[in-house]
């Protein structure tokens, strides 16, 4: 593998993290409140890890540890897995735009001071 395939191993690994993250929560906002009891509890997550969406969100994230795996082949972890981060930056943005999720002037803020510092580590 390539530097250039080990950073597309990154992007992959960071875009089905996002995915899974946003899948789950649409799939729990469709499900509704989970209950008090225990008995509630359960069948609500047994309801969740029988859902396809819910299922396809948890095997995003089993395949974000094999791209991450290949990227880890080429890439020192120091570089590599700031980079991660931007699941955070990008989770942030679609919960808005999908999720009509508010977003507050310190989460932009926060977004602002890690794109700055992927800059600098990227600049290393």
């Amino acid at each position: 593998m390539s530097s250039v395939g080990a950073w597309v191993a990154v992007a992959v690994t960071v875009l089905l993290t996002v995915y899974g993250q946003i899948v789950i929560k649409l799939r729990v906002l469709h499900a509704g409140a989970m209950g008090s009891s225990i008995e509630d509890k359960a069948v609500f997550l047994a309801k969740m890890l029988l859902d396809p969406w819910v299922l396809s969100g948890l095997f995003g994230a089993f395949f974000a540890g094999f791209a991450w795996m290949a990227a880890m082949t080429r890439l020192p972890l120091s570089l590599a897995y700031p980079f991660t981060s931007l699941a955070f930056v990008l989770v942030v943005i679609i919960s808005a735009i999908f999720l009509q999720e508010q977003v507050k002037l310190m989460q932009v803020a926060g977004i602002g001071l890690v794109i700055c510092g992927l800059i600098l580590i990227a600049r290393a």
